[in-house]
Formats: C-alpha cells, structure tokens, sequence
C-alpha cells in the first residue's frame, strides 16, 4: 500500500534529550498530530566495505576494539565520509586504513539505516574488489588484525560472540547474494 508522506510542520532542538536530537512534529494524511523525536546525523555519512578477494568466497574481516561492548569486534571495515570525498572514494580510503589494501573496482550495493524510527544515520555499503597492498594512516590507536573469511561460511561467522555488529553482517550478507546471482541492483 502507497501512503502519502506525513508534513513536517516544524523542527527544533530537543530540550530534554540527552543526545543530539530534535523534535520534529508531523501531520499524518488521515489528519493525526504527533510529535516525534530523532537523533540528529552528525557528519556526511559512513561507509562500510566488503573487500572481496580473487575467490570471490574470501572477504577481509577487522578485529577493532568496541567500547560500547567492551570487547574485540570482528566486522567489516567501515567508517565516516570525509568532506568533498564520493562514497567510493571514502570506501577505498576506509579499505586503506583499516586492512592496508586497495581495490580497482568498487561497486554500490545500497545503504543501510541503524533505526530509521528516530534515526537519520544512513551507512553505504560497498562491494570492493581487484585489491591490492596499499596501507594508509587511520585514526585508530592501534594496529587491526585482518582476518581473512568464506562468505560460504557466512552461517558460522554470524553464531560467534566477537560477531554481533548488525551492519557487517546484513552487507556480507547482500554482498554474498549479489556475487551469487541473487540480488540486482536497481540499475542492472
């Protein structure tokens, strides 16, 4: 079913929130009023990248420090956009950084958002490929482990407890659709 988009009346800076967020209130087609609440996206998006060996089957996973977990992650490189960077260009730079490779050929799978309910936060993904040896400085405080894994073993990595990152796993998972044959995008 089609809907009409609510109108936006107005938006402004939340007073109560403990985050970046603002106030935004709406008017549904059918005549209700609601205030709703969203983070406010910081920066000009992120970018997480499924770098893709000869194989075809062999990704390239990093093993990062998470905070908010407190533990090592195993997911994707992935990272914020630079100003005047396009999305391929932040991915190749991400790719750099973080798993000290570049790719020939980079290609736009979609984009991901976190909790679209109050969130503007929108990630790309990227399938990246043809690599080669290439390292950049990031900004991490300490060197990541590359870890190299079969996208035909996509069903074991998504049960490990390092593994728990939702954005690395639904892009290995578009990523492995697309080389399969499964998953077009729009303009294929």
């Amino acid at each position: 079913m089609s809907r009409k988009l609510p109108i936006i009346h107005a938006t402004r800076p939340s007073p109560h929130s403990r985050f970046l967020g603002e106030q935004v209130d709406l008017e549904f087609s059918n005549g209700e009023k609601r205030t709703y609440e969203r983070l406010l996206s910081a920066g000009l998006g992120a970018v997480i990248v499924v770098a893709v060996q000869n194989d075809d089957d062999t990704v390239l996973l990093i093993r990062e420090y998470g905070v908010g977990l407190e533990h090592y992650e195993l997911g994707l490189p992935k990272g914020k956009l630079d100003a005047g960077e396009t999305v391929l260009e932040g991915a190749n730079r991400e790719l750099k950084e973080e798993a000290g490779v570049g790719a020939r050929d980079l290609l736009h799978l979609g984009a991901l958002s976190l909790s679209p309910s109050y969130m503007k936060h929108v990630t790309q993904i990227v399938l990246a490929r043809d690599l080669y040896d290439e390292r950049l400085p990031g900004d991490e405080p300490e060197e990541l482990d590359v870890v190299p894994w079969k996208l035909s073993d996509l069903h074991r990595l998504i049960s490990r407890p390092d593994v728990t990152e939702g954005r690395s796993i639904a892009a290995l998972f578009m990523a492995r659709e697309y080389l399969a044959g499964r998953f077009t995008l729009p303009s294929e």
